[in-house]
């Protein structure tokens, strides 16, 4: 008999909520273009003015200023680029300043030659050095053009929310812009664009209820934007060529307003579960290490390690109990490596660290199922050690 599953890794992908779905089925049935200027062709592009509209109040943006792309790594190769534009006139990037913790998509540098890029420590407890910060853009060589800086605004593995506004104020002191990875705040925490101080949010739709293939990259003005990625023709006001993925941005416009309703309550409910589960491992190995759990994190991730297990150990072991949770981000086509976020903090990453992210859908019983597991793996390990 198959094992019932259950689902904890909301941090990979949030299952697809009913009313993205209902947005996509609807607008799959319409078979105009949006950049048709007949009723068709109107009617279609209501549809992604309506989406844009409920995707940029959810992040407190205007929405003339909410450019769809096809995913968030499409979003980051396009605002992390050399060149700028003002109008006609280009505008030069001299340096890419990139936080050690960021998403691959944001660490391997867009656009930016390897060279062109620089790192900027984290502090042992996984939260961006802001005096580094500060001492880099000191020494920003101006000639070379402005400086652009990339810091996540909650971490993708420890959940962690990050000083973006004291950064923001740091960038802007230098004369530099301010990219922020919102990805996996969207829903999670209140998010204003402006209130934060950063120039541009890149946002994904599945990790909030929406369908895969679509993101935004979210600008603060249109007076300064980067070169456009895919260019083609004049679709997103030029800034994204490439006819609109009709289907997929009405999933993410209906994902998004859902996100935006009663964030708080749904906080209160989703911290509750994750603090049982941590609650109950320290419980059953007090050696447990629960990286930010004295730190300010979203309410629905849980980053923790058992000394002696191997993350991917551990990540089959719950996977083979019908546990669906993760060893770190899930970027790297399957892959099982060093996180380079335990890494930055200074910690031994040989062993890596498992991921338990929760979300609405999360129960009572899925805790206490994944209790149950976590028990069955921590005396697995102990009598290993004791046999060794």
């Amino acid at each position: 008999m198959a094992i019932a599953r259950i689902y904890l890794d909301w941090n990979a992908t949030a299952p697809l909520l009913g009313v993205a779905r209902d947005a996509v089925l609807e607008a799959m049935t319409l078979p105009g273009n949006p950049s048709s200027v007949h009723a068709e062709g109107r009617a279609a592009r209501v549809v992604v003015e309506k989406a844009r509209r409920h995707v940029a109040s959810l992040l407190g943006a205007e929405p003339a200023h909410v450019t769809f792309t096809g995913s968030a790594t499409e979003a980051a190769n396009h605002v992390l680029s050399p060149v700028y534009r003002m109008g006609k006139a280009k505008i030069a990037v001299g340096r890419l300043y990139v936080s050690a913790i960021e998403h691959p998509a944001v660490r391997n540098g867009g656009r930016f030659a390897p060279e062109q890029v620089s790192e900027i420590p984290v502090t042992p407890q996984g939260l961006v050095d802001l005096n580094a910060l500060a001492d880099l853009l000191a020494a920003h060589d101006v000639t070379s053009g402005m400086p652009l800086v990339a810091i996540m605004l909650v971490n993708n593995e420890t959940g962690l929310i990050q000083p973006i506004r004291d950064a923001a104020a740091i960038v802007k002191k230098h004369g530099g812009l301010l990219v922020v990875d919102a990805v996996q705040a969207a829903g999670r925490i209140p998010v204003s664009i402006t209130d934060l101080g950063a120039d541009f949010l890149i946002v994904s739709a599945h990790k909030l209820g929406g369908p895969k293939g679509v993101g935004a990259l979210v600008s603060r003005g249109e007076t300064l934007m980067p070169e456009p990625l895919v260019r083609g023709g004049g679709q997103e006001k030029g800034h994204r060529a490439g006819t609109e993925n009709l289907a997929a941005i009405a999933g993410f416009g209906a994902a998004a307003r859902a996100a935006g309703e009663d964030i708080e309550g749904r906080n209160a409910a989703i911290a509750a579960l994750r603090d049982r589960a941590e609650e109950a491992m320290l419980s059953v190995a007090p050696e447990t290490v629960i990286y930010g759990r004295r730190l300010a994190r979203v309410a629905n991730t849980s980053f923790f390690r058992l000394p002696g297990l191997k993350a991917e150990t551990g990540q089959i072991a719950f996977d083979l109990e019908g546990v669906a949770l993760s060893a770190g981000a899930a970027c790297s086509s399957g892959k099982v490596g060093a996180s380079h976020v335990l890494t930055a903090m200074g910690e031994d990453a040989a062993h890596g660290a498992l991921r338990l992210s929760l979300g609405t859908g999360t129960t009572e019983a899925d805790i206490d199922r994944f209790t149950a597991v976590f028990e069955k793996v921590a005396q697995r390990r102990k009598r290993a050690e004791q046999a060794a």
